[in-house]
């Protein structure tokens, strides 16, 4: 849905006092509200009310609530293009080389080069696209640790976006736990794992601790990471 952003210039003793009283005002429909200092030295201050639905309601409050407080300001609309500001700062985001792995968003498919691992990760609402340092880190220790160890049984604790889960399920081939606390998390990494085609070893469970039954069912693990 448009978000209309209806905003207006004052002084800055003004600004504190009207924040104070739109916060109390559209506390329970809790709209966004914010103060911009625009020029200091002349004492211009912007104060913004960022409405959807029935913006003229919206105003209309507004002006009651200017009015109440002895001010009249002329109030200024502008409408906000709908973006997936998720997506759009994915799109930022550069690809990650660690070892063998490749790890990427849909915008850098690309540049996978033949043998490497390629990992496709949106992370949406999870922590995880492999450029934190522990991440990348992590993914280059469980070349050698597969190498030598030669597991057969992964847990991922904390998975997030799963991309360790799916990297030990491309390296190694071997059935991977990926284990969250956060449901959201879960639902990211489960559409991960199907994304890059492991969802078949990979299972992902909403678990808050080690007295879920998932851990007693399949265990004991040789390989687990954490991040």
């Amino acid at each position: 849905m448009t978000q209309t952003r209806l905003y207006f210039t004052t002084g800055k003793i003004e600004s504190v006092s009207i924040f104070a009283a739109l916060e109390a005002a559209f506390e329970e429909e809790g709209l966004p509200i914010a103060v911009l200092e625009v020029d200091e030295d002349k004492d211009i201050h912007e104060v913004s009310l960022y409405a959807d639905g029935d913006v003229d309601a919206v105003e209309t409050r507004l002006n009651d609530i200017l009015a109440g407080l002895s001010l009249s300001k002329p109030i200024e609309r502008e409408a906000l293009p709908d973006i997936d500001w998720v997506a759009h700062s994915l799109e930022e985001l550069k690809p990650v080389r660690a070892g063998r792995f490749f790890v990427h968003g849909a915008h850098d498919r690309r540049k996978r080069h033949s043998g490497e691992i390629a990992i496709e990760i949106e992370a949406g609402l999870a922590f995880g696209t492999g450029h934190h340092g522990t991440t990348a880190g992590c993914l280059e220790m469980l070349e050698r640790v597969v190498r030598r160890e030669h597991p057969r049984n992964a847990l991922d604790l904390g998975t997030g976006s799963a991309v360790l889960a799916i990297a030990v399920a491309k390296l190694a081939h071997i059935p991977v736990l990926a284990t969250d606390i956060d449901p959201v998390a879960v639902r990211v990494a489960a559409a991960n794992a199907r994304l890059n085609h492991v969802k078949a070893l990979v299972e992902t469970v909403t678990a808050p601790g080690f007295h879920h039954p998932v851990f007693g069912k399949r265990a004991p693990f040789d390989l687990i990471v954490a991040n």
